[in-house]
């Protein structure tokens, strides 16, 4: 499967935004599907992630409360909706494809990976 990740922007502390992952393909149901960040200076980090089903879902413990994933298979396209986002959140966000039921937070388990979208948080 091919990924596409889009919704990115600049916004103020406070604000939101929702991140998209388009799927090429007929597989996406098949796939879970984890959004990680990079931050220059620092290493990829798993920020959430959700099994192909949509049943199972996770989270890195900073964004708890604050980012929902979910995903319509329909459509082929998982979301990362972020909440009251504060400048540590500026990042460049991927999202990635795991065949497989389960989701995981370790990026060498992902065989897909979208271009990144960049988020910035300004203070």
């Amino acid at each position: 499967v091919q990924l596409q990740a889009s919704g990115g922007g600049l916004v103020q502390a406070g604000g939101s935004l929702r991140l998209s992952c388009a799927a090429s393909g007929r597989t996406f149901s098949q796939y879970a599907v984890g959004w990680f960040r990079h931050t220059p200076g620092k290493e990829r980090e798993f920020v959430a992630g959700i099994g192909r089903r949509g049943d199972i879902t996770g989270y890195v413990d900073s964004v708890k409360g604050r980012f929902t994933i979910t995903r319509v298979n329909s459509e082929n396209t998982a979301y990362l909706q972020i909440n009251s986002l504060n400048p540590e959140d500026t990042a460049v966000y991927y999202c990635a494809g795991k065949r497989s039921m389960w989701y995981s937070t370790k990026e060498i388990e992902y065989q897909s990976w979208g271009q990144g979208t960049l988020v910035t948080v300004s203070s």
